[in-house]
């Protein structure tokens, strides 16, 4: 299988998953239960799912007032863009 496809498949799948976690932890917000903790919603976002998590916040308006999140996510997106431009993009014209 090639490598490119591998790789969109796991960010296509990463990011459903934490888009599908901003909107299971605001269902547990509002139903007062056991909530998904920040730690592991910024995991998954530097996992690669932060589009997915930012989709996530402003489509479920979920932790849209949080500042950690405000900042945090849209920092993640900018250092995953920077290192896919940086680093992935080269490895992949030179081969």
């Amino acid at each position: 299988m090639n490598t490119s496809l591998i790789f969109f498949m796991y960010l296509l799948l990463v990011n459903i998953v934490a888009f599908s976690l901003m909107g299971i932890d605001k269902r547990k917000a509002k139903k007062n239960k056991n909530r998904i903790s920040e730690k592991t919603l910024f995991l998954w976002a530097i996992a690669g799912g932060s589009v997915g998590s930012i989709a996530g916040m402003y489509f479920f308006r979920h932790k849209t007032r949080h500042p950690s999140f405000q900042l945090g996510m849209p920092l993640i997106l900018l250092v995953q863009i920077y290192v896919f431009i940086r680093f992935l993009i080269p490895l992949y014209v030179l081969s």
